[in-house]
């Protein structure tokens, strides 16, 4: 037969510290250091719909050019994003806010569906399958961050 010993010694009481800087940081700063640095396609936004951070594979797959370039740029306004009609037009402004990496910050939900980019002037439209999830400071939603993936068909 088992035989399980148990034995109490004084109360823990938790000693003061000073907290590290590492809680300093919010979760949009972590996220977009790690987005900068990452080898996957992905991108970090602020809740105005702002680039924070952006891959360098993301920044060619949509061809924003150099990620330090377009940091700071409203994403809709960098993005020359293009309707799914066979003529390609413009995708209009009401439909553009409603693009994965915005509607996530909108809707503080997850977010997924595709966007179809002209990535750079020239090149044949591309379909990219966008994940976005919201990023929260606190109990607010201040950016999201994003998952891209192109669609070959």
């Amino acid at each position: 037969m088992a035989h399980v010993e148990l034995s109490l010694s004084g109360a823990f009481v938790p000693q003061a510290r000073t907290p590290a800087e590492a809680e300093f940081i919010t979760s949009i700063e972590r996220w977009s250091g790690t987005v900068a640095a990452a080898d996957e396609p992905c991108l970090v936004v602020d809740a105005g719909g702002a680039i924070l951070a952006v891959s360098p594979s993301a920044s060619e797959l949509l061809g924003l050019g150099k990620p330090a370039e377009a940091l700071g740029k409203r994403l809709t306004a960098s993005l020359q994003l293009i309707d799914f009609t066979a003529g390609a037009g413009p995708l209009e402004e009401p439909e553009a806010e409603k693009i994965p990496p915005l509607l996530a910050v909108r809707s503080e939900r997850l977010a997924r569906g595709l966007m179809r980019v002209v990535p750079e002037g020239g090149k044949a439209p591309l379909t990219v399958d966008a994940i976005s999830t919201p990023l929260l400071a606190g109990d607010r939603v201040a950016g999201s961050m994003t998952f891209l993936s192109p669609v070959h068909y």
